[in-house]
């Protein structure tokens, strides 16, 4: 199957490449989404709206909840499908509580979780190229997945600290990639984008008390972020954010307020995107870019 599935990638980027040959390249264009736990249905209406006005999308990045997002988007998965799915999901369905000193609850249903949706095991089973992000806890490092199993990978990338307890995989402690990548911009920039289009969950402050142990956890790590230098962003090309602040973390009831701001943020961006798309075409010859992606 992965063998097959790369046979359709390259195929498609042929045939993307010949279209294009009597213009001058276009540029590759990355999509980058982060985390945000429920507030990530939101990249639906981001995604929809991508396609609705024909944004290629060559390669696909995600941290955390992006990282769902993003890998069952490239792995050919309608974006209804998706939604339908969405509002009936609970914390259940991708978390076990259980008493551990490293966290309160595991996180390894997420497995079961994503082949709600694909039966895909591989990196190599996917139709758009994919990297997802984690942060390894020793190093303080980002970890870039872009090949064998996805599920470590993405048990890893959503293994949000205090929360769910850290993966340990091949020698190295992995925890949520938002520590160090909130959005996977430069994951975008390393597969070969020339345009990142970032999708930004803003977590806000809420005016309410916190409700429990999680949200006060949630909400200091959004303090810590809100202070911190976010080098991210220079690798961003056009920063997508939709209004989604006031949504709690676990709130999938909400998936069709949260698909609607993804859309109306990504409208909003279209011009911005499109002179972006435009500049880099006129800029990036054909010659040009196979110097680039030699």
């Amino acid at each position: 199957m992965g063998s097959a599935s790369n046979w359709f990638t390259r195929a498609v980027q042929g045939l993307r490449s010949f279209a294009y040959a009597g213009e001058g390249e276009r540029p590759r264009v990355g999509v980058a989404l982060g985390g945000g736990f429920a507030r990530g249905i939101s990249h639906i209406g981001v995604l929809r709206v991508l396609e609705e006005h024909e944004i290629p999308i060559d390669f696909i990045a995600g941290t955390s909840v992006g990282a769902l997002i993003a890998a069952t988007y490239a792995s050919g998965v309608s974006l209804q499908e998706m939604e339908r799915r969405a509002i009936d999901t609970h914390f259940r369905d991708f978390g076990r509580w259980t008493l551990s000193r490293m966290g309160m609850a595991s996180n390894e249903r997420i497995e079961d979780f994503l082949h709600k949706f694909t039966p895909a095991n591989l990196f190599s089973d996917m139709k758009i190229p994919l990297t997802i992000v984690a942060t390894d806890l020793i190093s303080g490092e980002s970890v870039h997945f872009t090949e064998g199993e996805l599920s470590p990978a993405l048990r890893a990338s959503c293994a949000y600290p205090g929360l769910f307890l850290p993966v340990q995989y091949r020698d190295r402690i992995l925890v949520d990639g938002f520590l160090t990548e909130t959005v996977p911009s430069p994951a975008a920039k390393e597969m070969g984008a020339d345009i990142v289009i970032g999708v930004h969950l803003e977590p806000g402050l809420l005016d309410t008390r916190p409700r429990n142990t999680i949200e006060v956890i949630s909400r200091s790590f959004s303090i810590i972020q809100m202070a911190a230098t976010q080098s991210w962003r220079a690798e961003t090309n056009v920063l997508i954010e939709p209004d989604v602040h006031h949504i709690l973390w676990d709130d999938f009831a909400k998936t069709p307020i949260l698909v609607a701001a993804g859309e109306a943020a990504t409208k909003d961006a279209l011009p911005q995107l499109k002179a972006a798309l435009a500049g880099k075409l006129a800029g990036y010859t054909g010659p040009e870019r196979r110097a680039v992606h030699r």
